[in-house]
């Protein structure tokens, strides 16, 4: 179920019979045809067992589920909306970047210190992510949400990317993350979280980068 983009800030959807698609809430614009919302307390394909961690952290981003047959604008916030379509892979996504995707797609929940050890937790801290993020993983489409658009980095063996936390939205593929200190602890004094860390992201995949770093 692709996502055309309307502009920069806005996607559409067509919804068929038998078809699905999961939204954050408020995110609807506008729909033309036969269609629902219901409000989704499951957290999509994964269940109950797939939030259930993000619950307990209060970390849960409320799901619309969207079915029926018509057209659908989805926009939140104003935020840029980048699409992303996933072959088989997996998606690494904070929930509340997540605007709208295919109902097809597996969704789970992963604790960061599972991919960045004790750092990956860190990383949670200094983001203000907490210490968990959403996976997707299938074949389909996700809208992501992000300040002053998106650009997607490749990431290889040979050559890892460092990004700022904060202006990080997700990755995707065969990936570790690092969290290190950009400067000593002298230089810190005084000085904010985001430029005195960087996420090192190694491995072989794609890293997706908003133009800012201010949060949603």
């Amino acid at each position: 179920m692709p996502f055309t983009l309307v502009n920069s800030r806005m996607v559409r959807a067509q919804v068929g019979p038998g078809q699905r698609m999961f939204s954050q809430r408020g995110a609807m614009l506008a729909y033309q045809g036969d269609v629902s919302f219901t409000p989704n307390i499951q957290g999509g394909q994964g269940g109950i067992g797939s939030m259930i961690g993000r619950r307990i952290a209060n970390e849960a981003t409320p799901l619309m589920t969207v079915e029926g047959s018509g057209t659908v604008l989805f926009g939140h916030g104003g935020h840029h909306v980048h699409v992303v379509d996933l072959t088989g892979e997996t998606l690494y996504v904070e929930a509340d970047r997540l605007l709208a995707f295919d109902g097809t797609l597996q969704q789970g929940t992963m604790f960061m210190g599972s991919q960045g050890g004790v750092m990956g937790m860190v990383r949670g801290q200094v983001t203000g992510q907490g210490l968990f993020t959403t996976t997707l993983k299938g074949q389909g489409a996700v809208a992501v949400m992000a300040h002053g658009g998106v650009i997607e980095l490749p990431i290889t063996p040979q050559r890892p990317v460092h990004v700022d936390p904060q202006a990080y939205v997700a990755h995707r593929g065969e990936v570790r993350n690092k969290l290190s200190t950009a400067l000593g602890w002298r230089d810190m004094v005084g000085r904010g979280s985001g430029e005195a860390f960087q996420l090192e992201l190694s491995g072989q995949g794609t890293v997706y980068v908003q133009a800012s770093e201010e949060k949603l």
